[in-house]
């Protein structure tokens, strides 16, 4: 009984999951769209949900004392969190600006990308290495990509660029993270990571505001709701939360996994509530091609981790079997005593004494390297 209760608390908390991602991604086309709510102010938007949940994560920390500070010295800060929060701040604005050009569901297409983006992106940063296997899979995604961009009916070049550009800003924070923050041996939750990095995205978001979208709002007549505006950004830090959550209780196999559904479903819901939203049979064509790609890569991909988490007790057994292979075929070869007057005994309790440490600490680096991808 307990474990059917276990399982069906994963289960809301994948529903959640979706239910808020596909939900803020909603939200955020009706009030940026000029049809709908018409506030066509993307880096604005961005900014009240960095400003909220910046200040959500100060009071949760600081005067709550949910969860404690980590130790965050002022050289980590300058060359972790800053350029961290320098490309979310990019992709967020970049990604929220494509909504004002191009459909939910072509955005949704073009994510099939993020896979192609994240492994460029470590090739790049020499944390992962350029495999046969997965450039294939990447290229069957791009031509799956390049297929439904043809087939899109309202297709627009401006929205496009934005829109990948913003995939690619992400992957690069991503791949940060990893180089940066993990070299440093320091971890963030959700809560922690928007304590440090949402001011400090805030302030980056700040300078293309004050040149683009701050004259703007002078000049033109932008309507301004609280409770609009309060419910979208509480949406937005629900969803970083609920990632946490599922990541914790699953992994991040399965949080890709119910991405893929998520982004089935947002795409027919899409069509739905914004009947621009026009999807043609090229446009399914070429994503499912995409999609057949993403999902071959998170097979290769899983099967990297699992490789990677071999119990080491078998380690241990084949590295000793080989071992003792090798003293067999030496003592065929080799007196009983060496010239020190030594014998060969006392090199296998040597041997028994750190076989256990040489195996973990494979499996620790192999953990490392194909996790990182």
């Amino acid at each position: 009984m307990m474990i059917n209760k276990q399982l069906l608390l994963t289960y809301f908390y994948l529903f959640v999951y979706i239910v808020l991602s596909s939900g803020v991604i909603l939200y955020n086309k009706w009030v940026l769209s000029p049809k709908y709510f018409n506030f066509p102010l993307p880096i604005t938007l961005t900014m009240i949900h960095m400003g909220f949940s910046g200040l959500v994560a100060f009071f949760l920390i600081r005067v709550f004392k949910v969860v404690s500070p980590v130790k965050m010295t002022l050289e980590i800060y300058a060359t972790c969190v800053i350029p961290i929060s320098a490309f979310f701040a990019a992709s967020l604005w970049f990604g929220n600006t494509a909504y004002l050009f191009i459909s939910v569901a072509f955005i949704q297409m073009l994510k099939a990308l993020m896979p192609v983006a994240t492994f460029v992106m470590a090739v790049i940063c020499g944390t992962d290495k350029l495999r046969c296997d997965v450039f294939l899979n990447m290229f069957l995604v791009s031509i799956g990509v390049v297929i439904s961009s043809y087939g899109e009916i309202h297709f627009n070049i401006v929205g496009t660029v934005y829109q990948v550009t913003g995939i690619f800003a992400e992957a690069l924070r991503l791949v940060l993270t990893q180089v940066l923050l993990q070299k440093k041996g320091l971890t963030l939750n959700p809560i922690t990571s928007l304590y440090y990095i949402a001011p400090c995205s805030f302030v980056f978001l700040f300078i293309p505001w004050y040149l683009l979208e701050k004259p703007e709002m002078e000049v033109s007549q932008i309507q301004f709701n609280f409770w609009i505006f309060f419910s979208n950004a509480l949406c937005a830090l629900a969803l970083n939360f609920s990632i946490f959550l599922v990541i914790g209780r699953t992994g991040a196999v399965t949080i890709r996994v119910a991405g893929v559904l998520k982004d089935w479903i947002l795409i027919a819901l899409s069509t739905l509530i914004f009947p621009e939203s026009t999807i043609t049979t090229l446009n399914i064509t070429g994503y499912a091609i995409a999609l057949c790609g993403v999902v071959m890569y998170n097979y290769i991909k899983i099967k990297d981790v699992r490789a990677a988490q071999l119990p080491v007790d078998n380690i241990i057994d084949r590295t000793a079997k080989e071992l003792k292979m090798e003293k067999k075929s030496s003592d065929l070869y080799l007196p009983d005593d060496n010239a020190d007057g030594t014998k060969n005994a006392s090199s296998d309790s040597t041997v028994d004494e750190e076989a256990p440490f040489i195996p973990s600490t494979r499996v620790s680096h192999l953990g490392r390297s194909n996790l990182s991808s």
